[in-house]
């Protein structure tokens, strides 16, 4: 495993919610999201198929996430791709991380989940005085 995914993931656990920028039309929009699990040296997200979240990465994959921790906050960019999961390994995953969302979007559920990652991420990890880390993942 990468020692600077892990970092970085690690990070955003502590940071615990992230925000995630997108856009609508020219404006910007932001909500918090709380789901994000390690698997195989990959950062994964959870949005459901109806939310207007996954519309806008749909129509434009360049993202950003930020979380605080306590004097410190992270920067995560890069570019939205969607993860087919045909197999639902990484929803079954997802669900022994956060039980809650099996209710949400388990058999039977109405929206269907929408598992995503970033490519070609860029982590900052940043103070009030400026950027104190930069990680540059390829993948």
């Amino acid at each position: 495993m990468s020692d600077s995914r892990e970092k970085v993931f690690n990070f955003m656990q502590q940071a615990g919610v992230l925000f995630l920028a997108t856009v609508k039309g020219e404006k910007p929009k932001n909500r918090p999201i709380g789901f994000k699990m390690l698997v195989d040296n990959q950062i994964y997200f959870l949005t459901g198929e109806s939310k207007e979240v996954n519309t806008q990465m749909i129509k434009n994959t360049n993202v950003e996430f930020v979380g605080l921790n306590e004097n410190q906050f992270i920067r995560y960019y890069g570019r939205v791709v969607f993860d087919k999961d045909e197999d639902k390994t990484l929803l079954k995953k997802a669900f022994e991380v956060m039980p809650m969302l099996e209710k949400m979007y388990g058999d039977g559920s109405e929206d269907k989940p929408v598992i995503f990652h970033i490519d070609k991420a860029t982590a900052e990890i940043r103070d009030m005085f400026g950027v104190k880390e930069v990680y540059n993942f390829l993948n």
